[in-house]
């Protein structure tokens, strides 16, 4: 929606996901969210993850970002740093350090996060195939949405936090709102 919003401006924008967006992001990917026989570790994933996003960060973000192109990722270290470090209680700090390292430091201008109450969401994805991370139980996920919501409160003006409960339609418009207002901020450089 928001890419070819952005394209319809005139202005070249590319959209990413994490895990993935290149072939061995794919690969690590569905190692990470489908492997039912491979236990791994907080620590492998953590390890694993970036492995993707370097890959992401030197085969696709900063060619991109250097062609002045709008980069959309959906996901990216904040994830992480939820994730591994709020759900799995890894160390906060070593997360960050090894984010900032694999990103070279880059940081979003924005980031959205969708909130929905751990309850509502289960019931959304009821007789869904689940990924590894989706199986979790809810003590997790109540853990996941807190570290989102602390994050967002620690740097209020990079976030932006959606009752994901509204219409899709509203939820659009606000976005939509947001990233038309941080384009025009862009142009006006």
């Amino acid at each position: 929606m928001v890419r070819g919003a952005v394209r319809r401006l005139g202005i070249p924008a590319i959209l990413t996901h994490e895990p993935g967006s290149t072939p061995l992001g794919e690969r690590l990917s569905r190692l990470l969210k489908w492997a039912r026989t491979t236990k791994i570790s907080p620590l492998g994933e953590l390890m694993l993850f970036n492995a993707s996003r370097a890959q992401l960060v030197d085969e696709v973000i900063l060619p991109a970002l250097k062609d002045e192109k709008v980069v959309i990722c959906d996901r990216f270290t904040d994830s992480t740093i939820v994730y591994q470090g709020y759900g799995h209680r890894l160390d906060i700090g070593v997360i960050k350090n090894v984010n900032r390292m694999v990103t070279r430091g880059l940081k979003p201008d924005l980031t959205i996060l969708l909130d929905l109450p751990v309850r509502e969401g289960f019931a959304r994805k009821n007789g869904q195939e689940q990924d590894r991370f989706e199986q979790e139980g809810r003590t997790f996920h109540q853990r996941v949405r807190r570290g989102y919501l602390k994050l967002a409160n620690e740097e209020p003006k990079r976030w932006l936090i959606i009752d994901a409960s509204l219409p899709k339609g509203e939820i659009k418009q606000i976005i939509w709102q947001k990233v038309s207002f941080l384009l025009s901020k862009r142009a006006a450089k």
